[in-house]
């Protein structure tokens, strides 16, 4: 049996053409070459994997070849490309400068540079992973990069750009390798299956590609590993199993979950991947990642940022068309947040639990129990204040029975009345409707324009929060002028009908509000949950600022302004010190006449 040889060594590329996803990179050397234009140092740069070492070594075979191509190409014939081929040239001189680091590892390639090439017209010195030189072996290098001898020429390799000192990088043209798309990893994955006789998925091939991240040595590698354990017939299953992945048909089902308001089949979905091995943190960032590219995929022009194979990308597209911007959007924040904030949670799964719940909620929010709203007891020109003796007097059985009396017949009149008048059961004057809310002898509340509020009489009409929107929406539009102080005493009044709400008075006390244009209302808050709280009780709030200032075109918006959040209290000391700076004499006749002494 022949030795066996990796993909990576045994499909390495030997020649410009066989290089996968750097055509521009690629053609920018053969015309280098082809004119004669070429530098005397180079700098390959990128990530792992891309062909960095591989390029520079065609390269420097390349400029040698006594035959060359047409097309710019090595004729791997002639004597200098034998010798290359077969590891004996003299004219490439390879340094691993991660284990040859030192200055007198320097010295010694210095010492090289001064000998001229037996064959050919240059001497290349491929400088590999140069980024691992000392500061001291950078230094000893300098002059020999800048003024090297006619047949010297530096290629230096490296994946950490940022680490090299500025006077190397001045001296050399810099040339960054991009990350290998996913369609070349398949495409070239595809080649060597044909050329081995393994049968591979189309599905499998895109896991693969997508697991290398951009590295062509990462794919041939997992590309191996897959080919070993599934004996030369590479499936999407056997793929997913060894690579231990989520599949993208998990994210695919809870997003279908989340869309349908299916909770608990979101939850369950998280158990069963935690019970298979994965953290929390992955499932939450790959699904991060899934809703990301179904955002992408809600218009044709960026499909193609998606990558994935035609398939999978026609999933992505019918998923996404079932999905409004608002909720992508949203749940793309939520995940993200979750992922971010990961390390710093005591409990991991029950913060990625709450982002689910929160996703799942977009669409489908979890009614929260209605509570009869109370309206502040406010005195109104023309009517009585009630005392609380008042409100707690009890009906009279007349009052309560008068349904069951018996029909009575009319008496005449003895004389023409000056004023209509007012029923037993209710004195309230007959007073045209007004701003505020006003509480009646019956214990009913009446609204402006006759809408009622939870009665404190036995048996009277009640309205829900959602039922007082909609009657409400049913009153003739009002569009009397609004002034922002009106408002924000309005806004202060609200309080007070919220009284066992008691994080929502603590958001619409601590918020700010402005009125643009005269009917928009801007509200600052300094905190998301404070955006949360005012949110969920929107409708009610718009509908008593309408109905208070009487305009029905009145609208708000909200938004977070972290400077906008509340200050941290002063201490008594901080305080003081803050008055004696506003009232400098008055503070200190105080202290003087009373002896006091400031600690």
């Amino acid at each position: 049996m022949a030795d066996y040889i990796v993909s990576a060594r045994k499909y390495r590329p030997s020649t410009f053409k066989t290089v996968v996803g750097q055509k521009a990179l690629v053609q920018t050397l053969k015309n280098a070459i082809a004119s004669g234009k070429l530098a005397h140092a180079y700098l390959f740069c990128g990530p792992r994997g891309v062909g960095k070492t591989t390029c520079a070594r065609i390269f420097a075979k390349t400029i040698n070849c006594e035959h060359r191509t047409p097309d710019g190409e090595a004729c791997n014939e002639c004597e200098s490309c034998q010798s290359f081929h077969e590891q004996r040239s003299y004219n490439v001189y390879e340094l691993d400068a991660a284990s040859n680091n030192s200055v007198d590892n320097i010295r010694e390639l210095i010492d090289q540079v001064q000998i001229p090439p037996q064959i050919g017209k240059y001497k290349v010195f491929i400088i590999d992973e140069v980024h691992m030189l000392s500061t001291s072996a950078f230094n000893a290098f300098l002059k020999t990069l800048e003024e090297p001898p006619k047949h010297a020429i530096f290629v230096m390799c490296t994946t950490e750009k940022q680490k090299i000192l500025p006077t190397i990088l001045s001296r050399c043209q810099t040339y960054d390798f991009q990350r290998i798309s996913t369609q070349d990893i398949v495409e070239q994955l595809t080649y060597i299956a044909n050329q081995e006789s393994i049968r591979v998925e189309p599905r499998a091939l895109q896991v693969i590609a997508r697991k290398a991240d951009g590295g062509m040595r990462d794919a041939l590698s997992v590309f191996d590993q897959i080919t070993s354990f599934t004996s030369g017939n590479v499936t999407y299953e056997a793929t997913i199993n060894n690579l231990n992945l989520l599949d993208s048909d998990t994210f695919f089902r809870i997003t279908d979950d989340a869309l349908q308001g299916n909770l608990p089949a979101a939850l369950m979905m998280l158990d069963d991947s935690i019970r298979r091995g994965f953290d929390p943190q992955y499932f939450i960032g790959g699904w991060a990642g899934h809703l990301r590219d179904l955002m992408v995929a809600q218009d044709p022009s960026t499909l193609k940022l998606i990558e994935a194979g035609p398939e999978e990308a026609r999933r992505y597209e019918t998923q996404a068309s079932r999905c409004q911007p608002y909720f992508l959007f949203n749940a793309v924040m939520i995940a993200n947040d979750c992922d971010f904030n990961y390390r710093n949670s005591r409990n991991k799964r029950l913060s990625v639990e709450l982002a689910i719940v929160r996703i799942c909620q977009l669409l489908h929010p979890i009614a929260r129990p209605q509570q009869p709203q109370r309206a502040p007891l406010q005195n109104v020109q023309g009517v009585p204040p009630q005392t609380p003796q008042t409100l707690q007097t009890p009906r009279t059985p007349q009052t309560l029975q008068t349904p069951q009396t018996p029909p009575q017949t009319p008496q005449p009149p003895k004389a023409a009345p000056q004023t209509p008048q007012t029923p037993r059961t209710s004195q309230t004057p007959q007073t045209p409707p007004s701003r505020t809310t006003v509480m009646t002898r019956g214990g009913s509340l009446a609204g402006r324009g006759g809408s009622m509020m939870p009665s404190l009489q036995r048996g009277a009409p009640t309205m829900s929060s959602s039922s007082a929107t909609s009657s409400a929406s049913q009153q003739p539009e009002m569009n009397e002028p609004v002034d922002e102080p009106a408002l924000r005493r309005t806004w202060k009044q609200y309080i007070q009908t919220i009284p066992e709400e008691k994080l929502l008075q603590t958001a619409v006390q601590n918020s700010d509000v402005k009125l643009r244009e005269g009917t928009h209302i801007d509200v600052t808050v300094g905190s998301d949950e404070q955006m949360q709280r005012i949110n969920e009780s929107k409708a009610g709030l718009l509908n008593f600022l309408r109905q208070q200032l009487r305009n029905t075109g009145l609208d708000l918006s909200i938004t977070v302004n972290q400077a906008a959040a509340p200050k941290i209290p002063l201490t008594p000391r901080e305080r003081l010190t803050e008055i004696r700076e506003e009232h400098p004499e008055l503070i200190d006749e105080i202290i003087n006449n009373f002896g006091l002494e400031l600690s």
